[in-house]
């Protein structure tokens, strides 16, 4: 009940304004239709969205390389290349840094793998280096062992290299782990993160980064304290080479430690010097190849087009894009194979299942459901089966080659091949297809009214006639609604073509399954699944442009 004032608003039975109620009616409304298809909204955004999202990303991320080797990544800017040599010993010396923190984390085998994929030898290679890169300065720390066996205290270095906060927080924390042990009881606190010394990173710059990543790695690898290990051997590698550039270094420290700083910057001159480049080829002669550094330059971004790339035969490398060998460019043949066949699949599901489709709706009702039962009844049997029998049916020694050779029209010695082709993969996914085509075909032949045709008739038209201009365009819709199930489907089938497909009838969905499941190459398993998503919603549009997608109907 509303009433009105003659100089207010109309007004609801409450006292309020009847626009602001009427308002607030309909978003309590659409706030209830919300919470009404949140459940629906929240399934789709997980099962269907979220994995698109994901393979997106996957396809153009590549942080695993300035990740894993971020020193090396910046000492690469500037090397061009050219002239066919490896780098010189300053970006060795980052690769050493950067491997003997990736060894201790057993990261450098995940880089070895990744880049794998893009030249061939590279995991190898990372694979052997890892076990050898922890050699690399053990010359120079026998040099200040000899010096000075205090060197090889790690009390030494934590004097050095600790900030004092971090020490006092450390003793605290041995102490209460000594009192819970001693009391029996479990003491689960991580020891605190290691933190330097404040000034040391400009006195001793290489010596500090690399030690802070030896202590954090301890700390979190293996859970031991870099007051009981003794320092990795590039750290005394480091701490030569800042001597060297520095010999005032010890000005920034007092007592014991600016003692033995002096002792080494004034010894350092007449230290035997170690090449990391010589080094790195002692381990495996490959470091010398260029095209190993062009590699790790060119996916040295986080992000990358090399998967898209390489999933249209082409590479990325330091020089440009350049195309991948002729005995490697296959990607682009299985994409051309499966829009081929896909499309083939399609065209003979319309040519099987349009009569079929025609007939069942035509039909008695009693008669048309009992065929209907018939076209549903390879849903109810697995897919491994009926694409096995057809290799029993299709095989040279199978039962349509043993029965055109028993009529005549082969010879026993001339056996028609028929499996691990194009022919066998067409002819099983057809097969296994055919309803997707017919069961939207019955269901729209089936809202057509018979009068139409009979009228036709009944004003001259023959029977084709009646068809084509009159029942044909009316059974159109059907035709559009099973092309895009069918050829979807097929687009992106790969357990029948693995099995019946042999080398030529193969899908590129094969190969992402290969890629996900055996390479483990996830990036371009990705960037071959959102081309093939690109090449659909491609051929979505222009089927909307031609037909229209408002003609497709399920009945």
């Amino acid at each position: 009940m509303t009433e009105t004032t003659q100089d207010g608003p109309m007004l609801a039975a409450d006292g309020t304004p009847l626009k602001k109620s009427l308002r607030r009616a309909l978003r309590a409304q659409k706030l209830r239709a919300l919470g009404l298809i949140a459940p629906l909204l929240i399934f789709v955004l997980i099962s269907f969205v979220a994995p698109i999202v994901d393979m997106l990303f996957r396809s153009v991320e590549n942080q695993i390389v300035s990740d894993t080797l971020p020193r090396t990544v910046v000492a690469l800017r500037d090397w061009d290349g050219e002239g066919g040599e490896a780098p010189g010993d300053e970006i060795f010396k980052a690769l050493t840094y950067d491997f003997i923190v990736a060894a201790e984390r057993k990261e450098h085998t995940r880089l070895g793998s990744r880049l794998n994929y893009e030249m061939t030898g590279i995991s190898s290679l990372f694979r052997k280096s890892g076990r050898r890169v922890d050699d690399i300065g053990e010359d120079y720390l026998d040099q200040f062992k000899d010096l000075n066996d205090a060197w090889e205290e790690p009390a030494t270095w934590v004097a050095m290299m600790a900030s004092e906060g971090w020490v006092a927080d450390q003793v605290a924390w041995s102490e209460a782990r000594a009192a819970a042990k001693s009391a029996d009881q479990d003491f689960e606190t991580p020891e605190p993160a290691f933190a330097l010394r404040p000034g040391v990173a400009k006195a001793l710059p290489e010596t500090a980064d690399i030690y802070s990543a030896f202590a954090r790695t301890i700390q979190t690898q293996d859970e031991d304290s870099p007051t009981e290990e003794e320092p990795w051997n590039p750290v005394y590698m480091a701490l030569f080479n800042d001597l060297a550039s520095n010999p005032d270094a010890a000005s920034a420290f007092s007592g014991d430690v600016a003692a033995l700083l002096s002792e080494a910057a004034a010894a350092v001159g007449n230290f035997e010097t170690i090449s990391p480049k010589d080094a790195f080829l002692d381990a495996d002669e490959d470091w010398g190849d260029p095209m190993v550094w062009s590699t790790i330059k060119a996916f040295a971004p986080s992000y990358t087009s090399g998967y898209f790339l390489s999933a249209v035969d082409l590479q990325l490398t330091a020089s440009g894009v350049q195309p991948q060998d002729e005995d490697q460019q296959i990607y682009m043949l299985l994409f051309k194979r499966t829009l081929f066949m896909s499309l083939m699949i399609m065209f003979s599901c319309i040519l099987l299942g349009y009569p079929i489709a025609f007939l069942l709706s035509n039909l008695p009702m009693r008669q048309s459901s009992l065929l209907l039962i018939l076209v549903l009844l390879p849903f109810w049997t697995s897919l491994l089966v009926r694409t096995s029998s057809w290799k029993v049916l299709l095989q040279q020694q199978g039962v349509i080659n043993d029965i055109l050779v028993w009529i005549g029209l082969v010879a026993d010695d001339n056996r028609l091949v028929m499996i691990n082709n194009q022919f066998g993969t067409i002819v099983a996914m057809t097969h296994i297809l055919l309803p997707f085509m017919i069961l939207p075909l019955y269901s729209v032949m089936k809202t057509i009214p018979p009068s139409y045709v009979r009228a036709a008739k009944s004003l001259g038209a023959t029977d084709w006639t009646a068809f084509w201009r009159v029942y044909f365009p009316q059974s159109v819709p059907g035709i559009g609604a099973g092309c895009i199930l069918v050829f979807i489907l097929a687009i992106g089938y790969y357990i029948t073509p693995e099995l019946v497909g042999g080398t030529t009838g193969t899908f590129i969905s094969n190969r992402i399954a290969y890629h996900i499941s055996s390479s483990l190459n996830w990036g371009l398993a990705a960037a071959l699944g959102t081309i093939l998503l690109a090449v659909v919603l491609i051929l979505y549009w222009v089927y909307d442009r031609i037909v229209g997608i408002d003609n497709v109907s399920l009945g």
